[in-house]
């Protein structure tokens, strides 16, 4: 009996005709060539199984106020200011707060003193090749 359910079986296996497809791949990602329309639907998904939060706090960042970034903006623009005057061939000192810049162009070369007020201590940066607009 085990034989001819066997046997059977088999004929009914030899009998179906096997039959297959090519498979293609198709991205889903947008980003690697996939429907445009399916952008919304990944970032949904991505920040719902997002759970990571950025640490503020352990950065030691501290926001600044409108009146220090203010400040921060005029002393950038006056050092940049000083420092066209001194590529026309002026020289020009900025005083700040905690320190005192020194700006000269000696011949060519550019020479920046910065002097701490506090501690008195002073640097020299010397930047060779400046050529003046011609």
């Amino acid at each position: 009996m085990k034989g001819k359910i066997c046997i059977l079986a088999l004929l009914c296996i030899s009998v179906t005709k096997a039959s297959a497809t090519e498979l293609v791949y198709s991205p889903i990602n947008p980003s690697f060539g996939g429907n445009p329309l399916n952008s919304s639907h990944l970032l949904g998904v991505a920040n719902a199984i997002n759970d990571y939060k950025a640490p503020i706090d352990d950065l030691g960042i501290e926001e600044q106020s409108d009146l220090e970034r203010l400040a921060a903006s005029l002393e950038s623009r006056l050092i940049s200011q000083l420092l066209s005057d001194v590529g026309a061939g002026n020289t020009g000192q900025l005083t700040t707060d905690d320190f005192v810049l020194n700006i000269v162009d000696d011949n060519g070369s550019l020479l920046i003193q910065i002097t701490d007020k506090e501690t008195g201590e002073s640097s020299t940066i010397q930047v060779s090749g400046l050529v003046p607009d011609q």
